[in-house]
């Protein structure tokens, strides 16, 4: 009880500029996981805040990282507002003034991708392991890393972007329940939870798009 109580203390009593990053950080994955593009600028609004906060606090690989989000929440807005146009030689019509839809990259890719990111993450762990004072640097360089490459799926509406951050999530509870972070376990749980429903709305949406498009594509071979 103490322990909640301590929580709720906590963000009671968060500043101002760390209550809006906070508040604007859930918006983003609650908007992104309806797919709407107004999370773009929820992102752009959380990573400003965090940018200077890190910076304030000499947490400057961590202010680099927000600047990195920052400019993924600038394409992000660009991928997601684009408009599709037919490619040539195309006469199909429902393609025409469409936006980016959901997408699924092939298991073969994402086992490379993740064999890549994580030989990826055991370097940057070994460097901060022998040169930095890191607490975990290992599960700290994988879930950087990995948060990387699923920020930018997310501007790819790509699906399995969630499940690759429901991973990231709990390594990342753990992280924090080690280092007697309750308040900021309590917001990556909420973060949890919106990752699973956001790949169970984003695969049905996905589902509905192959459905439609279907009857399209067996016109089109019957010409």
């Amino acid at each position: 009880m103490t322990d909640f109580q301590g929580t709720v203390n906590y963000f009671v009593q968060l500043p101002l500029w760390e209550l809006l990053a906070v508040i604007s950080s859930l918006l983003y994955v609650v908007l992104a996981a309806k797919e709407n593009i107004w999370c773009w600028p929820a992102a752009l609004i959380s990573t400003i805040i965090y940018t200077v906060i890190f910076y304030d606090v000499y947490l400057w690989m961590d202010a680099l990282l927000q600047i990195y989000y920052l400019a993924m929440a600038v394409f992000g807005w660009y991928c997601w507002r684009k408009v599709l146009s037919p490619k040539f030689g195309e006469n199909n019509k429902s393609t025409v003034g469409a936006v980016q839809a959901i997408q699924t990259w092939p298991l073969l890719f994402h086992a490379k991708i993740i064999v890549l990111l994580s030989a990826c993450s055991l370097a940057i762990g070994w460097l901060m392991d022998n040169y930095t004072p890191t607490d975990f640097p290992y599960l700290d360089s994988a879930t950087t890393v990995f948060a990387v490459f699923a920020t930018y799926m997310v501007t790819k509406k790509v699906l399995e972007n969630w499940l690759y951050w429901i991973v990231i999530d709990f390594v990342s509870i753990y992280l924090y329940l080690e280092k007697d972070l309750q308040p900021t376990v309590v917001l990556f749980c909420f973060y949890v939870v919106i990752a699973v429903a956001g790949y169970i709305m984003w695969y049905k949406k996905y589902q509905q798009n192959l459905s439609t498009s279907a009857p399209s594509f067996s016109q089109q071979t019957n010409h």
